[in-house]
């Protein structure tokens, strides 16, 4: 798989981590293609399934060896990295992290162009985590 190893040394919350790219080289990403409920910003109230969000990005990410893909922007605002996550597992298959949050319920599609390689696939993801009630769809108004 195309893209570039990292290790996440801290999950910030549930669309944010920070990695390793090896060395002193410490950067923040921001998940591309989805929102979470918000959890650290301290303008906002904690989002409705905020914690859950954030809890499950732990759970799946923190400490792992992943792979980054850059879509077609290097940085947003924030001079944060805009990347696909994908996670290797032990049975060889491979985890795509933005989609599997949206797909359970996690996060939500927002999407920002020009970085819309994987949209499509998000959206349907979104529709089925939807009709099915999954996670914040069934927990949040």
């Amino acid at each position: 798989m195309d893209g570039e190893k990292a290790v996440v040394t801290k999950v910030v919350d549930g669309d944010t981590i920070v990695v390793s790219l090896g060395g002193n080289n410490e950067q923040t990403v921001r998940l591309i293609g989805i929102d979470t409920p918000e959890t650290v910003d301290p303008r906002r109230p904690v989002g409705c399934f905020g914690k859950e969000a954030s809890n499950k990005a732990k759970e799946l990410l923190s400490e792992k060896e992943i792979i980054l893909q850059k879509d077609v922007s290097e940085t947003d605002k924030y001079r944060r990295l805009l990347r696909y996550v994908f996670l290797p597992l032990p049975d060889g298959r491979i985890l795509f992290a933005n989609d599997y949050l949206v797909r359970e319920g996690f996060a939500k599609v927002l999407t920002y162009p020009p970085d819309v390689k994987y949209n499509e696939q998000f959206r349907q993801a979104e529709r089925e985590a939807r009709e099915d009630n999954r996670g914040l769809w069934g927990k949040c108004k």
